[in-house]
Parts: structure tokens; C-alpha cells; sequence
């Protein structure tokens, strides 16, 4: 005989087995997603995501969708003929680990933001909005909103809108105290105003745009190189940099919005900019590369800048060769515009106007395709 199925079992205390079962019905909380702390988080992020907005956006409460005007009565945006939108994906990487290890989460949504935004200006396209995306094992309203402040700053800097985002609680897929980032950010350009490296000849200069440090490329080797193998702590102080280990890691990438829409503004007629790389993994020679024509070589020489200290100790701690530490790293410029000669100057007059570091760092010669490093 079939043994009895226990909804047909005789109950305990006169309730059966399947009636005992479904006072004990599991609740989303049980399984790990709170969504009342989701809502606690909604509200806490609501002032940091309006202080990002202009009169671009139209405000839609609690909608499904942000909305955003492609011009603003002229006054925020130039009018342009045949506007083409241009947008980016990228995310902060291993550099989260640092964020991690230090319990310090508003600035890396600044890194979030610069790695797209910086991506939109070497097309020459200017921000109009970003969305984000943040996924975590367990909902934590307090460092969700550290990090949402943190995007918003970015924002702020890169005169664009933070118009939507989604937070996602993943539990068991993520550890608890853990979460990942990615972003995406959509600009606007005239179509004859694409800036796609076409228009860079021999006798051109490259300026290159001081960064703010290791920005957010190579952690994956930073976090081998300092505590795999040096055994060294976030909290360890350095001479030489001047701050903690952790403090030096966790700076945020610099953003170039404001500066370099200046200079592209200020040259309506003249096509002054011939190309302009942002600098992420692959180093100067990667990422200039992409923007060359044919029979265009590109000269830098490594000593017309000032590299912070960072890299030095990174080089020296780690023992890596220095052919690798500029494939990998930024090695203090973040962002490179190509230019004609006679425009060098004035460019970089407007550049420092909005407060950057900017220094001729090569030329454009004749000869093979590639990118040269001199001492």
C-alpha cells in the first residue's frame, strides 16, 4: 500500500499538515529581498537624483521611464540641424574591491559616470542624461544612497541629468556586503560635428589632460601587486602620496565634461579639434590608436608631464616593467585632444580657464600608423 501523501495525513492539535504549511508561507523578505527597504531607498535618493536636473527634463513621477528634451527653447543646448545621439556602457571594475575593504561608498559612482561621459566627449557628443544600475546581495539603504550621491556628483560635473536607474537585490548571487555597478550615458552632437580622429594630419600636437590618478583602470594588478604580494593594508600610510594606500586607490576619475564642450563650443566654424582619446585600460598607445589614419604616427614623450607619485610606487612595489605600466595605466593624462599646432595654445588656455592641467605631450608625423613612446 502507498504510504498516505501528508496533506491526507491525519493533523496534529486538529489542523493538518497542509494548513500547518501555509501559516508558514514564505514572504519575499524570507528569501531575501526587502522591498520595504527598497522603497527607504527611493526616498532617501530622491533629492540627490533632482539636484542633476535642468529644464531638459520632464519630470514624471514614480513613471516607468525618464524623459528628456532633445533641446531646451535653445537656452541649455545649441540648436543643431541633424543631431545624432551618441551613447556608452561601462562600469567601475575591481575597483570596487577598495570601496569594499574601506566601507566607503560615495565616490565610486563617480568613477561610474566618468567612464562613460568621458566616452561620449571623444566623439565630441555632449551629455544629456545617464541611468544606472546597481545590483547587490542584500538591499542596504544607507550605502545604496552613499553611492546614488556619489553618481549625482558625477552628474553634476558632467552637466547631464540622472534620469533613472535600477537597483536590484540579488540574494545568494552576490555576497551580502557586496554590490556591482554599471552605467549608461547618451549625449548629442551635430552630425558634421563629429570629432572621429578623420581630420588628424602630420604637424598636429597632442595635449594631454592631466588625470586625477589611476582613475579606474588596472585594479585587477593593483590589488596582486599591493596586498597579494606586499601583504600592504588600505589603511597603510604612505609618505610619498601623502594619504593612506586606500585613500589613494579610491580617488575618483576625473571629468572632462565641462572643459572639453568648451573648447568644442568655442570652435563653431573651424574644425580645431581633430580627435580626442579618453584613457582607459590599454594605456596612451591603445587608445590614441583608434583615432589615427593612415600614414599618421603619433610621437609622445614620456617626460613632458608630471606623473602623480602613484604610479612610481605602483612601478617600484610591484616590480612592473614600465612598457606595461603605460599599456595599463593612464600614467597621469586622463584625456588627449589632437589638434593643429596653431590652435594648441589657445586650447589650452580654455582648458586651464575650466580648471584642468593641460600641456602639449607629442605630434603627429609621417610615417607608419602607431603610437610611439620617446623617453
Amino acid at each position: 500500500m502507498p504510504p498516505t501523501p501528508p496533506w491526507e495525513r491525519t493533523p496534529a492539535r486538529g489542523r493538518s499538515l497542509w494548513e500547518n504549511a501555509l501559516t508558514a508561507a514564505l514572504t519575499y523578505k524570507d528569501a531575501g529581498v526587502d522591498i520595504e527597504a527598497g522603497n527607504a531607498f527611493v526616498n532617501a535618493i530622491r533629492k540627490d537624483v533632482r539636484r542633476t536636473y535642468d529644464q531638459r527634463v520632464i519630470l514624471l513621477e514614480d513613471g516607468f521611464a525618464g524623459l528628456c528634451r532633445l533641446s531646451a527653447d535653445g537656452l541649455l543646448m545649441p540648436r543643431m540641424r541633424k543631431p545624432v545621439l551618441a551613447a556608452c556602457t561601462d562600469g567601475v571594475g575591481t575597483k570596487l574591491k577598495i570601496a569594499f575593504m574601506m566601507d566607503k561608498h560615495d565616490t565610486v559612482g563617480v568613477d561610474l559616470v566618468a567612464m562613460s561621459v568621458n566616452d561620449l566627449l571623444a566623439v565630441g557628443a555632449q551629455p544629456l542624461f545617464f541611468l544606472d544600475y546597481i545590483a547587490a546581495g542584500r538591499l542596504q539603504p544607507e550605502k545604496m544612497a552613499q553611492i546614488v550621491k556619489g553618481i549625482a556628483d558625477g552628474c553634476v560635473q558632467a552637466d547631464c541629468a540622472l534620469l533613472g536607474g535600477e537597483t536590484a537585490e540579488m540574494p545568494d548571487f552576490y555576497a551580502e556586503n557586496e554590490y556591482d555597478l554599471a552605467g549608461f550615458a547618451v549625449g548629442l552632437v551635430e552630425r558634421n560635428r563629429i570629432v572621429d580622429g578623420r581630420l588628424i594630419a602630420p604637424g598636429d600636437v597632442a595635449i594631454g589632460l592631466a588625470s586625477s590618478g589611476v582613475h579606474s583602470n588596472g585594479y585587477s594588478l593593483l590589488r596582486k601587486v599591493f596586498f597579494e604580494r606586499a601583504r600592504m593594508s588600505p589603511d597603510d600610510h604612505i609618505a610619498e602620496l601623502g594619504c593612506t594606500l586606500g585613500e589613494a586607490l579610491l580617488r575618483p576619475t576625473r571629468i572632462y565634461a565641462r572643459a572639453v564642450a568648451a573648447v568644442l563650443r568655442h570652435y563653431k566654424v573651424h574644425r580645431a579639434v581633430h580627435g580626442v582619446a579618453h584613457i582607459t585600460g590599454g594605456g596612451l598607445a591603445d587608445n590614441i590608436l583608434r583615432l589615427l589614419p593612415k600614414r599618421c604616427q603619433l610621437r609622445i614623450h614620456k617626460k613632458s608631464w608630471e606623473k602623480p607619485p602613484i604610479f612610481d610606487f605602483i612601478s617600484r612595489t610591484g616590480g612592473i616593467d614600465p612598457v606595461e605600466m603605460f599599456r595599463v595605466f593612464n600614467m597621469g593624462i586622463g584625456m588627449v585632444v589632437i589638434a593643429p599646432e596653431r590652435n594648441a595654445h589657445p586650447i589650452m588656455r580654455m582648458l586651464k580657464r575650466h580648471g584642468e592641467t593641460a600641456r602639449i605631450i607629442g605630434e603627429v608625423r609621417r610615417g607608419k600608423r602607431g603610437v610611439v613612446l620617446e623617453d
